[in-house]
């Protein structure tokens, strides 16, 4: 019986690993002559199988549940009914991979995503599907469809089903059996021991997206788009008004009657220095109504630079700030953008409009870009070098999460010195997300709340201080612009309410030898998003950005001022001479700060807005 047990749930998982990459290189041959346009050569498609693999078990230890409890049970009643039931599952599961993977074969060549969600809805009309598509392909696909199922089933019982017979029991090994495998297959659908689950961005290593959504598992991948859209599915949930009406009042909020900006950098083609602080809430700059001394450094910087004074986070997590600073998108409740391959394609990106200008790109973390799919999202983006945890030598010193910032601010000074200019490069800072576990700590006589915080962004600000003192000396300095802006804030001393405005106010500064002197100090009290940063910076470029449509420019003038933020179940939307912050779910505020005559338009705004919003995403 031990003997049977171990090796019939062995071979159920070598068999789900060879049909995934089974279905895999039957994509790759279908769409074979997609590969080649996208100038994909032999080594990296065979790469792919290689990139798959971590997330390709994760999906069969997810498979192997249900036969898991099949076995245990076999090991103490081994009845016939019990090896029929373990085939017929796996009869199913070979049957609904299948038809996924068919699903992404049609579609693939039209939408160049994979099955998703909203792919779902167009699979309940066959007749459509029929209609749409070329009668040879349809039947092409049906045929694969057929030979997957038919041939899949027959190698498993053929080669891989070990029937349970009857022997004598062994308590002890069931015991053992019960209590051990569930780990095992616990470990192996998370990805390993990490401290962040793994998903679609284990399988995301090349600038080339067919490459990433080839080695993406196809269940996997439908299961996190359902699980993200599961409560709506479909179904807009924050629809209150006409959407006619409602675009027409979100038109009107953000119209801009006079198309202009300050000008404020000395070159139309400076190098950009993109460099995202991790958590870091307004109140750690003195400027902004901090306590003098957490971030002198960065105090230093914005004498030489414009500090906009009036910037609040998109959303609460790093995900969602990736696609307000990189691509203008805000943040809204249920889900994100980054987490869903076939959504995040479909926008566009700094990255890609300064490629096309001329610019080459790289991007700098210290840690797993997995976490909220934030890597298949950069990947996505297209920057020619990324570089995070595993690109660091070992002997680098690291804390839980990653390497200490220090030492990323020095990687990528090193590595720009041999750029081709101009170009634009991108830091996400790490040491100031919790378990704050720096290599030094700071000299303050702290005695208020949120010391560890507080200790994690003085070191964060050592460490910029020392990199700015680095950068000056180099020759491209001069022609460089940096931006500087939090991904979200974090509780602060003061303890803000996690729905304040406060709590969601960030530092966004612009500095560097590219900025004209006499906007050097300045202080912009313009009131805004971090999403407003793109379209605050490609007029300076002279580059047109009216496909970031959600992004506003902080440097003109006639830009309505207000910010917008979304929570988890709800939104903030404060605008002079004051705010509102509703829970959707409760249906009631969290907080009102404005004269009573004003809530109702504040109301009708902020709901718009939501609303508009979560279509366009969900449209996308």
């Amino acid at each position: 019986m031990i003997r049977q047990t171990i090796k019939s749930l062995l071979l159920q998982t070598l068999f789900w690993l060879l049909f995934f990459a089974s279905a895999r290189l039957i994509f790759i041959l279908y769409n074979l002559p997609r590969f080649q346009a996208d100038k994909a050569s032999f080594g990296e498609i065979l790469a792919v199988f290689y990139h798959a693999f971590h997330l390709d078990l994760a999906t069969a230890c997810y498979f192997l549940f249900l036969p898991f409890l099949i076995l245990i049970v076999q090991t103490l009643w081994p009845a016939k009914i019990l090896n029929i039931a373990n085939q017929l599952y796996n009869g199913l599961m070979i049957t609904l991979y299948s038809l996924i993977t068919a699903g992404e074969l049609g579609i693939y060549p039209e939408w160049k995503t994979k099955l998703s969600y909203k792919a779902l809805k167009y699979l309940q009309h066959p007749a459509e599907i029929y209609n749409s598509s070329a009668t040879q392909s349809f039947f092409l696909l049906v045929i694969i469809l057929l030979i997957l199922i038919v041939l899949g089933y027959w190698i498993f019982r053929k080669f891989f089903y070990v029937k349970m017979i009857p022997v004598k029991r062994n308590y002890w090994f069931t015991l053992i059996f019960l209590l051990v495998t569930p780990l095992l297959l616990i470990l192996g659908a998370r990805g390993g021991m990490q401290p962040i689950p793994i998903n679609q961005s284990e399988s995301y290593f090349s600038g080339k997206n067919i490459l990433n959504l080839t080695a993406t598992n196809n269940a996997f991948n439908l299961y996190i788009s359902i699980f993200e859209n599961k409560k709506n599915l479909g179904i807009n949930p924050f629809i209150r008004y006409n959407m006619e009406e409602a675009r027409a009042r979100v038109d009107s909020i953000y119209k801009v009657p006079v198309d202009t900006s300050w000008m404020v950098l000395k070159s139309p083609r400076p190098n950009i220095i993109l460099i995202i602080l991790e958590s870091w809430s307004a109140d750690l700059i003195e400027s902004l109504g901090g306590v003098p001394g957490i971030t002198p450094e960065f105090r230093l910087m914005e004498k030489e630079g414009m500090l906009f004074t009036n910037i609040y986070a998109d959303g609460e997590r790093s995900e969602q700030a990736m696609a307000s600073i990189l691509s203008g998108f805000p943040a809204h409740p249920v889900s994100s953008v980054t987490v869903q391959p076939d959504k995040f394609v479909n926008i566009p990106t700094l990255t890609q409009t300064l490629e096309s200008c001329g610019y080459s790109t790289s991007f700098f973390f210290g840690g797993q870009l997995i976490y909220g799919n934030i890597k298949g999202f950069i990947y996505n983006n297209g920057f020619d070098k990324i570089r995070e945890i595993y690109d660091f030598d070992a002997e680098i010193p690291k804390g839980k999460l990653g390497v200490h910032d220090e030492f990323v601010l020095q990687r990528q000074l090193q590595e720009l010195n041999h750029e081709k200019q101009p170009f634009f490069s991108a830091l996400f800072t790490l040491s100031t997300h919790s378990p704050f576990d720096q290599p030094i700590q700071h000299g303050l006589n702290w005695d208020l709340p949120e010391k560890d915080y507080v200790n994690a962004a003085w070191y964060t600000d050592h460490c910029l201080g020392n990199y700015f003192r680095a950068a000056k000396k180099q020759p491209w300095y001069d022609n460089t612009l940096f931006i500087l802006v939090a991904d979200h804030s974090h509780n602060s001393y003061y303890n803000w309410p996690s729905f304040s405005p406060n709590y969601f106010r960030i530092p966004l500064l612009w500095t560097g030898g590219a900025i004209k002197d006499e906007y050097r100090g300045v202080k912009i009290t313009h009131l805004g998003n971090q999403s407003g940063i793109i379209a605050t910076l490609l007029p300076q470029l002279a580059i047109k950005n009216e496909r970031f449509t959600w992004s506003r420019n902080l440097l003109n003038p006639y830009t309505p001022e207000f910010a917008f933020f979304s929570l988890d179940e709800g939104f903030g939307y404060f605008r002079y001479p004051g705010y509102i912050v509703y829970h959707t779910g409760l249906d009631r505020y969290h907080e009102i700060n404005l004269p009573a005559e004003l809530e109702e338009s504040f109301r009708k705004e902020g709901f718009s807005i939501l609303q508009v919003l979560f279509q366009d995403y969900m449209d996308l």
